[in-house]
């Protein structure tokens, strides 16, 4: 059952998160820097202030008491996260949402997954991260080969989609029209790689904070919160990573906030906010969506992991379903109109290998609960 529930959660806020960039199109006589930061308010100030005010029992007392090193380290993850946050806007705008969201998400879904037990291989980054599996123990356990197994497929799937990519800028030449009017593979592309790099960051900060989602853990089971289960001889509070995601979403605001303050002073567009020429309760509305819309991700996702934990099978299926219903978005804006049938099921066949190693992955986890150790 905790599985299943944990399937469930992934899949709603994987839904959100290939959802929230769009109420963005909405958006009008606006410019980037306006309504990111507008929805980004949104997203990583008053949404997870209200999750911990409604979720956490004693949530600052637990920050007060929590070790600066850790709440540095949390921080810092976001910080870094942020700018793949950032990055990931002029990803999609140069991509899309199909092709980026499967790029950027598949890269970011092997880092997440593969990027600690990689450190745990380097002598003096090994001693600065949680204990667990290794890259190297990946290859002697029956579990983690097939988890290997399901990288590979995932990376195959990337360059599909990359290869898919290619043509269809071939396929469109300079008819662009459309949402295909800013399509630029190569400027897209090398943004992806960053944005998707870094975007794995928030799995790491999750890593990071896990001593104070144990605190929130422990004081919901004190005062008999609702939402506690048992799960392998201990307790899951199922909203204790939300503390966490506060802490990241600090780092986040801080990157986000330095970058869009300091366009909007170099572009002159602070006047957006007020332009009566500009439906400006329709765009606050929509950014507000939006960005409600991106915090529900890892709303799910905290719920999700405290039923499977946030190992590789968690992130990847994370992953692996935004990057399905991000596709849905971009065949629903007719993204891959004009291109030939020949590139058309090239993307299909991209999309269904990114699908087909969470399956992999998810199996494996099921079957070797050790494979927890991973994140």
């Amino acid at each position: 059952m905790n599985a299943l529930l944990g399937i469930i959660f992934h899949a709603i806020g994987g839904g959100a998160s290939g959802s929230w960039y769009m109420p963005y199109n909405w958006v009008k006589k606006w410019r980037w820097e306006i309504y990111w930061i507008t929805g980004g308010i949104f997203s990583w100030l008053i949404m997870p202030l209200l999750a911990v005010l409604l979720t956490i029992p004693g949530w600052q007392d637990i920050l007060s008491a929590t070790k600066g090193n850790v709440l540095l380290n949390t921080y810092t993850m976001g910080l870094l996260w942020g700018i793949g946050g950032l990055t990931y806007g002029l990803a999609i705008r140069y991509l899309g949402m199909s092709l980026g969201n499967s790029v950027l998400l598949g890269i970011t879904s092997v880092v997440g997954s593969l990027g600690l037990p990689i450190l745990r291989n380097v002598p003096g980054i090994a001693e600065l991260i949680p204990d667990g599996l290794s890259f190297t123990d990946l290859f002697s356990s029956a579990g983690g080969r097939i988890v290997l197994l399901g990288i590979l497929i995932l990376l195959v799937g990337i360059i599909l989609s990359g290869r898919a990519g290619i043509k269809k800028d071939h396929d469109l030449g300079t008819n662009k029209d459309g949402v295909n009017s800013e399509f630029k593979l190569s400027k897209g592309l090398m943004i992806a790689i960053v944005s998707g790099v870094l975007s794995a960051f928030f799995s790491f900060g999750i890593d990071a904070g896990k001593e104070m989602a144990a605190t929130a853990r422990s004081l919901a089971v004190e005062q008999s919160y609702p939402f506690i289960t048992e799960v392998d001889g201990g307790f899951k509070y199922l909203f204790e990573n939300n503390i966490i995601f506060f802490v990241i979403l600090w780092g986040g605001l801080t990157t986000n906030l330095i970058w869009s303050v300091a366009l909007i002073f170099k572009n002159k567009t602070g006047g957006d906010f007020t332009d009566a020429k500009a439906p400006l309760l329709r765009n606050y509305l929509f950014c507000a969506l939006a960005g409600t819309t991106w915090f529900l991700q890892f709303f799910f996702y905290g719920m999700g992991e405290t039923k499977i934990g946030n190992g590789a099978s968690s992130w990847t299926l994370h992953m692996a379903t935004i990057i399905l219903t991000a596709n849905l978005w971009g065949f629903y804006r007719k993204e891959w109109k004009g291109v030939s049938k020949k590139t058309y099921n090239m993307i299909l066949l991209g999309i269904g290998a990114i699908l087909l190693s969470v399956i992999i992955i998810g199996v494996a986890k099921w079957l070797y609960p050790e494979l927890n150790a991973l994140g």
